[in-house]
């Protein structure tokens, strides 16, 4: 497990860290499509004393904002955030899972409006509740034509999901040629279903990074993170620094790659 480093604070020490830790990253290979799981938002308010977990996803959300700034200055052009899956539609509590639907719709408009950043839904919005879907439909028509930084928001979002989402998507479009079972199975190839994926036409995530020092997929981008490197940080998600960042970047460019071999 990657561990932060201990410098703490935004001081002499630090900056010249950060300056260290970016003079190193030119000389390697950035990632094109980087997917960021943030997680320990709930303890880290609990941690603080806060009354409610709210207070830990609105910091959460407020972090995210921040790391998809970091990731437009290094030129990173994908990248996927994983904020709310199926499963934590019907296993939150009614007031934390209203909180945060609000927090993701405030999150999703202020990204919006950030210049060139192209924002897109990925996940079931039949599932979500109208307010927020309207929400995400209209941030994605707004941003649609954009042409910089590409942020996947993953709402309502489960990877074994997706995938069944998309054989369906084949499936039904077969038939609508009139094509029988036998040559569907004959003609199926892997490229075919992560062309019906939600994040088809993207490339796969050549980075997921993980906070709070859990080390599993969650249902996250199954698929697409066949040939993934993965990096994994102790600090809680709001806790997150951007030298933790520039460190996962620095891992990355660094590691040989060998895409299943």
């Amino acid at each position: 497990m990657t561990r932060a480093p201990s410098t703490q604070g935004r001081g002499l020490l630090y900056r010249l860290y950060s300056s260290r830790l970016r003079r190193e990253i030119e000389a390697r290979t950035v990632p094109h499509h980087v997917a960021m799981m943030i997680d320990g938002n709930r303890r880290w308010a609990r941690q603080l004393g806060y009354t409610t977990v709210s207070h830990g996803h609105r910091a959460g959300a407020a972090k995210m904002h921040e790391f998809l700034r970091w990731c437009d200055e290094l030129g990173i052009q994908v990248v996927s955030l994983y904020l709310l899956s199926s499963d934590n539609l019907v296993k939150r509590d009614s007031q934390e899972l209203t909180d945060l639907i609000e927090i993701i719709a405030d999150l999703a408009e202020t990204l919006s409006h950030e210049p060139g950043w192209r924002v897109k839904h990925v996940g079931r919005a039949e599932v979500l509740p109208p307010e927020l879907a309207s929400s995400l439909r209209t941030v994605e028509e707004r941003t649609r034509e954009n042409t910089g930084l590409h942020v996947n928001l993953a709402v309502a979002y489960g990877g074994r999901g997706e995938i069944v989402d998309a054989v369906r998507s084949i499936i039904a479009k077969h038939n609508d040629k009139g094509g029988s079972l036998e040559e569907l199975a004959e003609s199926l190839t892997p490229e075919q279903i992560g062309e019906h994926l939600y994040t088809g036409g993207q490339p796969d995530p050549d980075l997921v990074i993980r906070t709070s020092g859990e080390q599993r997929l969650s249902d996250f981008l199954l698929w697409q993170s066949a040939h993934s490197e993965f990096y994994f940080v102790e600090a809680l998600g709001p806790d997150l620094r951007e030298v933790d960042f520039l460190r996962a970047i620095r891992d990355f460019g660094d590691r040989d790659r060998r895409f299943g071999s």
